[in-house]
């Protein structure tokens, strides 16, 4: 039974760190948007810069909120290297996203709104956000 207790409570402070993990994503998606709509819209900048500026807020504010909240008993004394290594992981986290978007769109032929909305923004995101929680653990907040 010790072996139950232990996975128990491995599994429940698991839940806290999801719970954790799954805020910041949601307050860097609200800010992305934001960003992006005020360069886009209020500014009248070009949506490309647009997005590469309100992503770049965004991974900044999800940093922060992941390394002193989410996996504040984990965080490195190296800095630079764990936003480098976080910044890889987010375009890995992208890339995946994109190539959900991708296999559907082109190679399945499912070229609807709603079909390029379920393969991008809920298969794609829900995969990308799975790789990025466990790439975390693994390769960035190692402390």
């Amino acid at each position: 039974m010790p072996e139950i207790a232990a996975l128990q409570s491995r599994f429940t402070g698991r839940i806290g760190e999801l719970f954790k993990f799954g805020s910041v994503g949601l307050v860097a998606y609200v800010v992305d948007l934001s960003v992006f709509n005020f360069f886009r819209v209020l500014l009248g900048m070009s949506p490309i810069w647009a997005k590469v500026i309100s992503v770049a807020v965004a991974t900044v504010v999800a940093w922060l909120g992941n390394r002193n909240w989410t996996f504040a008993s984990r965080k490195t004394a190296n800095v630079p290297g764990e936003f480098a290594w976080f910044a890889v992981i987010n375009v890995v986290g992208l890339l995946i996203g994109v190539a959900c978007l991708w296999i559907s769109h082109y190679l399945l032929g499912f070229t609807s709104a709603l079909a390029d909305n379920i393969s991008g923004n809920v298969i794609g995101l829900a995969l990308g956000t799975l790789f990025r929680y466990l790439a975390y653990r693994r390769w960035v907040f190692t402390g």
